[in-house]
């Protein structure tokens, strides 16, 4: 049976992902380290093959049953961005071993550190519409002050981050936390975010509407609304209330 539809005109709280939702990777410093290992690296195609990593992610996290910050999880997710690189295909195993404790040295505040295009003016109209923000991501406890770095922390009205609520998605309980904080409704609530398995999955086991981001159309076989990025949502969320 079909989920049923998101009630646009009734939702009063969004709830944000940040990675992959209003911020991104720094694909410019990944590829300056691709590249300093002699692998070719263009950002854009980088980012193309992140975007297109994110089906097989999703289906890791969903069959270990975790969160997606512990273990090896990391690795594997590079391994599948790079993967999707062609260029690195050849020293994949190598690469990943070299890169993760370069990138996780200076943690995830700063790999995730670029504000994604329209997020801004995104926020802005979402809040414009008496929608109440609320960030929640799973990571290592930087998530708002990355936000506040990024001049985004002024546009959402909370933020809850996995390690200091002490649940990662697709845990419902880090959504149960979102809610009592923002004290909102969970029929009344919609989770947007990067990943079906986290954030659809943990979103909805928590009784909240949840809405996948899809900027490429990698994900046509999952069975909830999508939408290519935060401000094409935003427009959305204008045309059914204007209606």
């Amino acid at each position: 049976m079909p989920p049923p539809p998101i009630p646009y005109d009734d939702v009063d709280t969004l709830f944000l992902d940040a990675g992959n939702t209003l911020v991104s990777i720094d694909f410019e410093w990944v590829c300056e380290e691709l590249q300093e290992r002699d692998v070719p690296c263009d950002p854009d195609a980088l980012c193309r093959a992140e975007a297109a990593a994110r089906p097989a992610v999703s289906e890791a996290v969903s069959r270990r049953g975790t969160g997606t910050e512990g273990g090896d999880a990391f690795s594997f997710y590079l391994d599948a961005v790079l993967e999707r690189l062609d260029a690195a295909l050849e020293r994949r195993s190598a690469l990943v071993a070299e890169l993760v404790p370069v990138l996780r040295s200076r943690g995830t505040q700063r790999l995730w550190s670029r504000v994604m295009p329209g997020v801004p003016e995104a926020l802005a109209a979402l809040r414009s519409l008496g929608l109440r923000l609320v960030v929640v991501s799973n990571s290592d406890g930087t998530v708002e002050q990355g936000l506040v770095e990024q001049g985004l922390r002024p546009l959402v009205d909370e933020v809850v981050d996995s390690h200091l609520v002490g649940f990662e998605k697709p845990d419902p309980r880090i959504f149960h936390s979102a809610l009592e904080l923002a004290g909102s409704d969970p029929a009344r609530t919609l989770h947007v975010g990067d990943l079906y398995a986290a954030d659809v999955v943990g979103a909805r086991a928590a009784g909240v509407h949840a809405l996948l981001l899809d900027p490429f159309d990698d994900w046509e076989e999952v069975d909830c609304e999508r939408s290519p990025d935060v401000g094409q949502l935003a427009e959305r969320l204008r045309a059914e209330r204007g209606r």
